[in-house]
């Protein structure tokens, strides 16, 4: 059995047909999904995973916990040097717990349900028409293509920006409480960081523009990270927030800086240190 065949068995595929590309079924899915992320720059498709698999889903990532990078450190929204000479009003002043950690993709078993799902050239084909793009590609990244994101019980994932143009996420495991994810559409672009909008967020002098999601497990979320400032708040209660994040990109061979990779997972391969990481843009990380 195909690869991609195996990975469309845990979806449901009477609510999202993705067996039948192309498909009057398939321009609708993917015509909701685009009004979506035109009106308010994300998508959520509800019990994407089949119910029947999503424990199975849950205890997969649960016992990847273990090999997540956790380092309690102050960053800023950009993830670049708190230290560096900026402009005093710049928002890359305002600093910020991050108390969140990922497991890497090399700790994530090909055969596991995310791990299937990334890699399926339907479910790519897919998420590339939602974005409204010819093509998608996996990162180059042997670290950050699909992650797992752990955030345990008093820690959050502070505003920040992906370093990856398109983003698709899937909660796997809920928290007691609290781990709202909040995001703001659209406040910068390729060409403009906007920097006026950013820090207005950051300070809490403007909550106009912030939109707050109310995810469950198995939901796939689709939104345009590199664009979105989000962030999760604070997990209260006993169990850790897991969200698998399956990163993507316009162009081949995206792999990312020396620097970013360290903080996110402790450690850098020879792929890193090359010196020929492909970007998308020039925006700030």
């Amino acid at each position: 059995m195909s690869t991609s065949v195996a990975a469309l068995e845990m979806v449901d595929t009477d609510r999202y047909p993705l067996t039948d590309p192309g498909s009057a079924a398939w321009r609708a899915t993917v015509d909701r999904t685009r009004a979506d992320l035109a009106d308010v720059g994300c998508s959520v498709l509800a019990d994407f995973i089949r119910p029947e698999l999503q424990e199975v889903l849950r205890a997969e990532c649960a016992a990847l916990e273990p090999h997540a990078y956790t380092k309690i450190e102050k960053v800023n929204a950009y993830n670049t040097a708190i230290d560096a000479a900026l402009p005093e009003d710049h928002p890359g002043r305002t600093i910020m717990e991050r108390g969140n950690a990922f497991v890497a993709r090399d700790h994530i078993p090909a055969g596991a349900l995310i791990g299937r799902l990334y890699t399926s050239p339907v479910f790519q084909r897919f998420i590339a028409d939602c974005f409204g793009l010819p093509q998608l590609h996996e990162l180059a990244d042997p670290l950050s293509g699909l992650t797992l994101n752990v955030i345990a019980p008093g820690r959050a994932h502070p505003w920040h920006f992906d370093t990856n143009s398109y983003t698709v996420s899937m909660l796997t495991q809920a928290a007691d409480a609290g781990g709202t994810f909040e995001y703001c559409p659209n406040i910068r672009s390729a060409d403009t960081e906007n920097f006026s909008a950013v820090r207005a967020v950051l300070s809490g002098e403007s909550t106009r523009s912030v939109q707050r999601l109310g995810l469950r497990p198995g939901d796939l979320q689709l939104f345009k990270g590199r664009f979105a400032l989000h962030r999760v708040t604070r997990v209260e209660g006993k169990i850790a927030r897991h969200s698998a994040i399956f990163a993507y990109s316009e162009r081949p061979g995206v792999i990312g800086s020396p620097e970013r990779t360290r903080q996110l997972f402790g450690r850098v391969l020879p792929e890193h240190l090359a010196g020929h990481a492909v970007r998308g843009d020039a925006l700030l990380d």
